[in-house]
């Protein structure tokens, strides 16, 4: 990449990072009342529900906290980390050590889930939020609660996993199956955790998890990478979860395994990640109208998704920074190429010129179908953290810098 185009990028994230996306969220999000933040937000940022998804307290504990190690140390910035910090402890664990997935505003639980997301996105908020500010408290909660979250992975045992409100979706006496999901946000949980010190614990199970991915859901035969697996890495062929790819999430692995590769000088662990993106763009983008389709049927099936052909925002904020990395590390024109194809699809469509931040969910065509730019699973996680990486790493390739992003700050 050219060295004015660098420079150009460079500002043009920054901007988009400090002067739109974070005043939207500290402006409409932050719950001065209760603690922690307020996320069904429309458009304008009136908030239009109450409740609190933990997935969306921990995220942006994560994001204030990691403004404040890796931007500026801006006392706005720890202040409202700390919002999200109060209520993911006061509020967030059951008395068995795992976490809620829905409170009310005030900090009453509603639900909790079979699976361990909830757990990780407040592993990420708590420990980056403790080495923002020193608080030894948050960061033993986090150890901890990563500690049982490796546990509960590793346990095969539903009738002692049931003890911990985790249940088969599927009778696992019929069918067994593992979701991609899983070994990926070990892999970013452990990359998190591993920047505050060293454990073998974490280079263990990024260890374990990348030879899960690279041996059961990655199907060189087949060119993809699958969403869903037997237990063993058996392909379910024959059902439509079994065909089923998600390019974001594929992609977004992709970059994990990217810093690792980085990170242990492993030339091969990259080449892997880079197949990874060479056939989630394959199969993921819409010849017809441009964009990354949100599921794809490799079988060539009706996929199983009703939503499948919406053009959402997180995989393209993963896109843009995977694609980004790509061509640093490479120098491909390919990757420059799809770089510069995602950003101006996704730069046309998804940001809102009138009151900010992106439109999450687009029709095929690109055309808005919800207003919200905050819900149950929309909010300031993705598209900042896209934009924080890309303009991060764009200014290490303005001053010729080597990239180790599992050792940034």
């Amino acid at each position: 990449m050219k060295q004015e185009r660098i420079e150009e990028l460079a500002n043009f994230y920054k901007r988009a990072l400090l002067d739109d996306v974070v005043p939207f969220w500290l402006n409409h999000s932050l719950d001065r009342e209760y603690g922690g933040y307020l996320h069904f937000l429309d458009r304008d940022g009136t908030i239009f529900g109450t409740d609190k998804s933990i997935w969306m307290e921990g995220r942006e504990t994560w994001l204030f906290s990691r403004l404040y190690n890796s931007v500026e140390q801006k006392k706005e910035w720890l202040d409202a980390a700390k919002l999200g910090r109060d209520f993911i402890m006061n509020h967030g664990f059951d008395q068995d050590g795992r976490m809620f997935l829905l409170l009310t505003r005030d900090g009453l639980p509603l639900r909790k889930h079979r699976y361990l997301f909830a757990e990780c996105f407040g592993v990420m908020g708590l420990a980056e939020y403790s080495r923002a500010s020193g608080d030894q408290e948050a960061l033993q909660k986090a150890k901890d609660t990563y500690k049982l979250v490796v546990q509960l992975y590793r346990t095969r045992d539903y009738a002692g996993l049931a003890n911990y409100g985790i249940t088969p979706k599927v009778i696992p006496e019929t069918r067994t199956t593992k979701s991609l999901a899983m070994p990926m946000m070990l892999i970013c949980i452990s990359q998190e955790l591993r920047r505050l010190g060293p454990d073998p614990l974490y280079d263990e199970t990024i260890d374990l998890s990348i030879h899960e991915i690279l041996r059961d859901f990655m199907k060189p035969n087949k060119n993809v990478l699958l969403e869903t697996v037997g237990l063993n890495g058996e392909m379910f062929l024959d059902l439509p979860e079994g065909r089923l790819i998600n390019p974001g999430h594929d992609i977004e692995v992709a970059w994990f395994l990217m810093h690792e590769g980085l990170h242990r000088k492993d030339n091969s662990l990259i080449d892997s990640a880079l197949q990874i993106i060479d056939w989630s763009l394959e199969w993921g983008w819409d010849k017809k109208y441009g964009g990354l389709l949100y599921f794809f049927d490799i079988g060539g099936k009706p996929p199983g998704m009703l939503e499948w052909d919406m053009k959402l925002w997180w995989p393209h904020n993963e896109a843009l920074y995977a694609l980004l990395l790509a061509n640093h590390i490479t120098g491909e024109d390919k990757y420059l190429v799809w770089y510069e194809k995602v950003h101006e699809w996704a730069f046309n469509h998804f940001p809102d010129p009138e009151y900010g931040e992106w439109f999450g969910y687009l029709h095929r065509d690109g055309t808005v179908s919800l207003s919200l730019k905050g819900s149950m699973w929309k909010g300031a996680f993705h598209l900042p953290r896209c934009l924080l990486f890309c303009w991060k790493l764009l200014e290490k390739m303005k001053d010729q810098v080597e990239y180790d992003p599992c050792a940034e700050s």
